[in-house]
């Protein structure tokens, strides 16, 4: 099953591009809640290059790494991977006359509710907003 979201950017393309793709930026944002946080990121952008972000609890009990590999991408326009456990994600970003709409379109796993997935998802990509609107 895939599972869709979005967000309105108000910045342009060129701009957000690379708070979404640099790691610096990256640690930034990629996170569900105000207890988590990115300790790490790292990415080679380029179709077959590499991805590891880990997200942490600011407390320290819990940790996880999102990694992967690019398969596919149009610079400004979409970026595809693959992740570690065989699921793809796409990132579409689309401008318009507000800014850039963000959609992100991923494989769903089978342990957690599509509910939950998609509320976390999205609680990431709306952090992604917050952080690139106030650059």
């Amino acid at each position: 099953m895939k599972i869709t979201i979005d967000v309105l950017v108000r910045k342009p393309v060129e701009e957000i591009w690379e708070y979404f793709t640099e790691p610096v930026h990256i640690r930034n944002w990629n996170f569900a809640s105000d207890d988590w946080h990115c300790p790490f990121a790292e990415s080679e952008l380029k179709v077959g290059g590499k991805f590891r972000y880990t997200m942490a609890s600011k407390d320290g009990k819990h940790s996880f790494d999102f990694s992967g590999k690019f398969i596919d991408i149009g610079w400004w326009k979409f970026i595809k991977y693959e992740l570690d456990d065989g699921r793809l994600v796409e990132i579409k970003f689309d401008e318009c006359h507000e800014g850039t709409i963000i959609k992100e379109i991923f494989d769903a796993e089978t342990i957690y509710p599509i509910d939950l997935q998609k509320a976390g998802w999205q609680a990431i990509l709306n952090n992604f907003k917050i952080y690139a609107e106030s650059r």
